[in-house]
């Protein structure tokens, strides 16, 4: 064993399910002990790389405790570690035996034996499951009790849809825009982050007062901004104003609204009704009616006059809107795509227009047309079998994501599709909330990867752990999070569970990013693997 490691105690029962329990050495003080650190268990012919869950008091002689010491430090130290003692909860999460010819890291499928040693992890354990930055390799954060990078797996993280969580404060936007200034300067995948504050594009004032750089800044012409509102967004340069026609707008786009517009339960039906009849342009007819217009439509399709009156009346919100028009060149959502395909990375600020409903209704609009084009993209890769016409890999960046994906509205949008679809297409999700017990409990269990800050609320954490194998045991360590600069990564694009110090959004950072990449030019991206590895991915056989 390294001299390096420190041993912290001896395993002394556990199972594979339930995780083991260590008995901590006497000279180690159950004080530096916290939930989250990542221990290295010796066993006979595996090494098990594990995480401490709970840290707990026990006794060998009950009578100690029913008659406890009076204060006296000389026999608190005479009965430490002879009939007091402290036990750690482990969670084992990877494997790697001891033969050299079998170096790689496996899921755990066994126990170690009575009394295997458990040791501190070091650099060099960190760095053998974690990875080096560079590459794909991407580091998130630093071990809350070492100074040393752990990285996430990048190819991995856009494979599936992923989440951020933390109550307000913790430090969400900042995460996110790790993860974004992650992605693009690998080249990993396009995204596009429907940007509701107006704190992505362009420099946003950190909680210190200070200004922190966009992604315009720190990867130029790269970063493509759009906006909804140039009023708000003349002080700094847009690459083009999105507007809307009453004609985009469909009957999905409706229903995602549901609640923002207090829509009765017929407002459904009466809007496929309209559909039917007037097709593409069923809103436009809806709000030229008159009374006399809607008792004949009622008459003639079966439908309710009363609904077809407080549908019209509820649907004029959205025409009021001022980048809604009766008539609208789109060619502008076309450039924007454009750019995605190519490899760009599009960011779309709605300036004062920072309520549910305007993003809502612009991101399910453009997201149905992005999805629209990739799933063709998809199958004529799939008629050609030439993995060059595969779409590039997209990441949506969707804040408040309850609202899209709660459980009435998420088998309805685009967005629910998306994030039951993992990659099938080559789109995914990065959702960004602060309650994830409002997200439909099936997509939660979809997300591949999950940062998560520090949350208060039962129902909020029992919901990140949706669909995780022994995410019972890491509750404990999400709850003593600081509710500042700390998180836990958990899921596809890394090993196992892990707590960090998350990286600061500072001035090294930014050099960093900036020496590193971007990967791809504006003409086309740069393959990140081989065609025939990519053409066995499509048709496997």
């Amino acid at each position: 064993m390294p001299p390096s490691r420190n041993r912290l105690g001896v395993v002394i029962s556990g199972s594979l399910v339930d995780g083991l329990t260590a008995r901590l050495e006497a000279r180690e003080s159950i004080e530096d002990m916290r939930v989250g650190t990542f221990v290295v268990v010796q066993g006979e012919k595996h090494e098990f790389f594990a995480m401490i869950t709970d840290v707990t008091l026990a006794a060998t002689n009950q009578k100690v405790l029913i008659d406890p010491p009076d204060g006296d430090r000389f026999i608190h130290e005479v009965l430490a570690g002879t009939s007091t003692y402290g036990t750690l909860a482990l969670m084992p999460r990877l494997m790697l035996s001891s033969d050299p010819g079998e170096q790689a890291m496996r899921p755990v499928k066994t126990v170690p034996r009575h009394f295997s040693p458990v040791y501190e992890a070091d650099e060099q354990d960190f760095g053998r499951v974690f990875g080096q930055a560079g590459g794909n390799w991407f580091e998130i954060g630093r071990p809350l009790d070492m100074d040393v990078p752990v990285c996430l797996n990048l190819e991995r993280l856009v494979e599936r849809s992923n989440g951020i969580f933390g109550k307000s404060g913790t430090g969400k936007s900042f995460l996110t825009r790790l993860l974004l200034c992650g992605t693009i300067a690998a080249g990993i995948a396009s995204n596009l982050i429907f940007d509701m504050h107006s704190e992505y594009g362009w420099g946003a004032p950190a909680e210190s007062g200070t200004f922190v750089k966009g992604l315009r800044q720190l990867f130029g012409s790269e970063v493509l901004v759009y906006t909804i509102d140039p009023r708000a967004s003349r002080q700094r340069s847009y690459d083009g104003e999105l507007m809307i026609s009453l004609d985009q707008i469909e009957v999905e786009d409706v229903i995602a609204l549901e609640q923002e517009l207090n829509l009765s339960s017929t407002a459904t039906e009466s809007s496929y009704l309209l559909f039917d009849r007037f097709k593409e342009r069923w809103l436009r007819e809806l709000l030229d009616m008159d009374s006399e217009a809607i008792r004949e439509f009622a008459e003639s399709s079966g439908a309710h006059a009363g609904a077809i009156s407080a549908l019209k009346r509820k649907l004029a919100r959205i025409a009021r809107l001022n980048f809604i028009h009766e008539q609208a060149d789109f060619s502008v959502v076309d450039r924007l795509i454009e750019g995605l395909a190519a490899g760009r990375h599009v960011v779309l600020e709605f300036g004062e227009h920072s309520n549910s409903l305007v993003y809502m209704l612009v991101a399910n609009i453009i997201t149905r047309r992005i999805h629209r084009r990739w799933v063709e993209q998809t199958n004529r890769a799939v008629q050609s079998q030439n993995s060059a016409d595969r779409p590039r890999p997209l990441m949506i960046t969707i804040e408040e994501a309850h609202k899209f994906l709660n459980p009435q509205t998420a088998r309805q949008t685009i967005f629910g599709t998306i994030a039951r679809e993992l990659r099938k297409y080559g789109v995914t999700l990065l959702v960004v909330d602060q309650r994830p017990s409002s997200i439909d409990a099936e997509v939660l269990s979809q997300l591949g990867t999950r940062v998560t800050a520090l949350l208060n609320d039962e129902r909020d954490i029992d919901a990140v752990f949706t669909g995780v194998s022994g995410g019972a045991g890491l509750k404990a360590v999400l709850a003593a999070l600081d509710s500042k600069q700390q998180a836990l990564v958990l899921g596809h694009a890394v090993p196992m569970p892990v707590v960090v110090r998350t990286r600061p959004y500072d001035p090294a950072f930014y050099a960093a990013v900036e020496r590193r990449g971007p990967r791809q030019s504006a003409a086309g991206p740069v393959p990140t693997r081989s065609a025939q590895e990519e053409l066995d991915e499509l048709f496997p056989d």
